[in-house]
């Protein structure tokens, strides 16, 4: 258990007014026990109380070895999951984290209708969003390897390049750098681009088309994630200031970016360039998100975020523009919030490319 991690999500639960909550997603359980659980469609759950005593519920069949300060309550396939869990929790509001299967939920809440489940992922939410230095060291080293990676992907956009086939490179490149796993990696050829979750098919690369890479993998759990956007061949005027404005956005709300200032205003300073380069109704997504153990996490960096940055935040600028039709930009960085304003975790170039 790390001890540290618990007595901030435990402040965080005391200034909600929660003495008790279950945290059950499996990078969070990590996050606090050092146990990495993929549970499918089986129970795992601790059970953690203001006092920091904790309580691991999980079936047998993960083979667990509670680490030292976690009691550990097993059951088989057949039992009800719940059981030994509902003896255990007190009555009145518990905390339930948003990832929790509702099946399990209500089969908790008929067996104690004296508690009140309420939302309870905020006092983990908050504490994974400001890293410690084994995080930001974690998250630096997966930023260098993605720079190398971007870098020798963009080098094979050439005469015959196949999104997929690429976006298979991506993941071989990952692998040999020693990523965790393989991912779905975004590869975008010209209107494809004006999809910005467009999934990776047999679409062949063309002269003038964008090509945009979204590229992101755990290594030792911790992410990284970044988007370069550069064209074949050549550029038209009108993909060079669509470009310009989206490197622009991305340069302007990193330079913003200092403890105190609020997620949203980072947003609202992209966007505001994109708006007034003509563009406004084609930058279709928040700013940016947090990353750490996930890929997607808190903090939210968009137009109605209302936390204050502060020093450990780790999170995307991925301003874009997306002209159906026609092609797309996105730039993406992940930067990490300082005492007297940020890092940038990726080096890899920005100035507009054309691949030859």
């Amino acid at each position: 258990m790390n001890q540290e991690r618990i007595r901030r999500v435990i402040a965080n639960m005391e200034a909600e007014g929660l003495t008790q909550m279950i945290v059950t997603s499996t990078a969070s359980l990590y996050y606090l026990t050092g146990l990495w659980i993929e549970p499918h469609e089986r129970m795992i759950a601790l059970y953690l109380e203001d006092t920091g005593r904790a309580w691991l519920f999980a079936n047998e069949i993960f083979g667990i070895v509670p680490p030292e300060g976690l009691s550990l309550y097993v059951h088989k396939d057949g039992e009800n999951p719940v059981k030994d869990l509902a003896g255990k929790i007190q009555p009145g509001k518990l905390g339930i984290d948003k990832f929790w299967s509702s099946k399990f939920l209500i089969g908790l809440m008929e067996l104690r209708p004296d508690m009140t489940p309420v939302q309870g992922s905020g006092p983990v939410d908050r504490a994974r969003m400001l890293k410690d230095q084994l995080e930001i060291e974690a998250l630096r080293r997966s930023s260098h390897f993605n720079d190398k990676v971007v870098e020798k992907v963009i080098s094979q956009v050439r005469e015959g390049a196949v999104e997929n086939r690429l976006a298979a490179e991506v993941n071989r490149l990952y692998l040999e750098k020693g990523a965790d796993c393989e991912g779905v990696q975004l590869v975008c050829f010209g209107p494809n681009g004006a999809d910005p979750h467009h999934s990776a098919d047999g679409t062949v690369v063309k002269p003038g088309d964008s090509v945009t890479f979204d590229i992101f993998i755990p290594f030792n759990r911790y992410w990284c994630d970044m988007t370069r956007t550069v064209f074949y061949r050549e550029a038209g005027a009108k993909q060079r200031q669509v470009y310009e404005l989206v490197r622009q956005a991305n340069l302007a709300a990193i330079a913003r970016i200092k403890p105190g200032v609020f997620l949203s205003e980072l947003d609202k300073t992209a966007r505001d360039i994109i708006t007034e380069g003509g563009y406004g109704p084609y930058f279709t997504h928040r700013l940016g998100h947090g990353v750490g153990l996930e890929c997607h996490e808190p903090p939210d960096v968009g137009n109605a975020s209302a936390f204050p940055l502060e020093p450990g935040m780790v999170f995307s600028v991925e301003p874009g523009i997306y002209l159906p039709g026609e092609f797309g930009v996105r730039i993406e960085d992940l930067v990490l919030v300082t005492e007297n304003g940020c890092e940038v975790l990726n080096q890899a170039p920005k100035d507009l490319q054309v691949v030859e």
